[in-house]
């Protein structure tokens, strides 16, 4: 397939990977932040061809997998009322909440639809104006556009019976948590390329002075990973560390301006708990005060939720595992008592997932 194959070319892959294990003289810890760069890792096994002396370590970069417990809870609390449609990406069916999930509130009565965009969620509200539509807005920067346009068509439209249950997540915040971390070891990030076209570059530029580390913009692709960590490996050798932009076919430095307007337009930055993490300042997306008619948590303000722990206990580590302390093959759990038929903890669940990832390419049991 033109402009994709072009990016899994054999020849290319090996001389990046011999260029790396040349360039790379001392040992590097590189922590790729994005899901989809996890799966292409180790779908393709690239961290296996990698030279001893570069280690790759995988981040939160899986909003599915950070939403909070309580927010999980929050939605099944507001699927179960009588008058509500609760529309929701598929992904977030099976993620646990604190006794259950959306897929088994569904299976007890809760009218739980799957939708593939947040204006499939404002269509339905348009065409069911006797019931109460809540859509669930969650994502990192990458779906916040998208949110945005359907809270302004249902501002615009007058559509009173919509609004949202936002659960969304800002990367560089938790960048910078990660490196303020005491048990930090990450030398260099790979930040994600889809972010980065919605957002630009500019917003990491801080964090490479601040903390002293490369972090480099890239694609999802074999050869796009590779260069990407061949870029880290050159600065971090030279004692450089600035913003690079391997995706550059994608990404330009200040982002798409229309959608950082509408972003801007409707939602503020906030505090925000991430699942298995903890709370981390000004690393959400909140409705702004003059939009909180569409705001679900306002709307169903009645329905209390206990407040629990962001961070996870018992035989899950998944917060561990987010932040690059650990991998999925640390947790005796994983392949185990937790699996994508019965997962423990939302990596497992999501197509993002680390979890999933080491379990579809990794898992002794998938090679039987």
């Amino acid at each position: 397939m033109k402009y994709q194959n072009e990016y899994r070319n054999r020849d290319l892959i090996t001389k990046l990977i011999n260029l790396i294990a040349k360039t790379a003289t001392k040992p590097h810890t590189i922590m790729e932040i994005c899901g989809g760069q996890t799966h292409a890792i180790l779908k393709y096994g690239l961290d296996r061809l990698l030279p001893d002396t570069v280690q790759l370590l995988h981040g939160p970069g899986c909003p599915v997998c950070v939403t909070p417990i309580e927010i999980i809870d929050k939605a099944i609390q507001i699927a179960r009322q009588e008058n509500v449609i609760f529309c929701s990406f598929g992904d977030m069916l099976r993620v646990p909440g604190s006794a259950e999930d959306l897929l088994s509130a569904r299976a007890k009565g809760a009218n739980v639809k799957i939708v593939y965009s947040p204006l499939d969620a404002v269509k339905i509200a348009m065409n069911e104006p006797n019931k109460e539509v809540v859509f669930f807005a969650i994502g990192f920067e990458t779906t916040a556009p998208a949110n945005a346009i359907a809270i302004d068509m249902a501002n615009k439209l007058k559509v009173n019976n919509f609004s949202v249950l936002v659960s969304q997540f800002l990367v560089p915040p938790a960048i910078a948590a990660i490196l303020s971390a005491k048990e930090n070891t990450v030398d260099a990030f790979l930040a994600a390329g889809h972010v980065c076209a919605v957002m630009g570059f500019t917003e990491y530029e801080p964090l490479c002075e601040k903390y002293k580390v490369p972090i480099v913009v890239t694609g999802f692709e074999p050869l796009d990973i590779l260069q990407g960590i061949y870029l880290c490996i050159s600065q971090l050798e030279n004692g450089r560390f600035a913003v690079e932009n391997q995706y550059a076919r994608v990404v330009n430095k200040d982002g798409n301006l229309m959608a950082i307007e509408l972003i801007n337009k409707y939602f503020d930055a906030a505090i925000i708990a991430w699942r298995g993490i903890g709370e981390i300042q000004n690393s959400g997306l909140i409705l702004k005060d003059k939009y909180k008619s569409f705001d679900a948590q306002n709307r169903f303000s009645f329905l209390q939720v206990k407040k629990t722990c962001a961070k996870m206990d018992g035989d899950c580590i998944a917060g561990l595992i987010l932040q690059g302390i650990k991998k999925p093959v640390d947790c005796k759990a994983f392949g185990v008592n937790c699996c994508p038929e019965k997962p423990l903890g939302a990596p497992m669940v999501s197509v993002e997932g680390v979890c999933s990832a080491y379990y579809n390419y990794r898992h002794e049991l998938t090679k039987e």
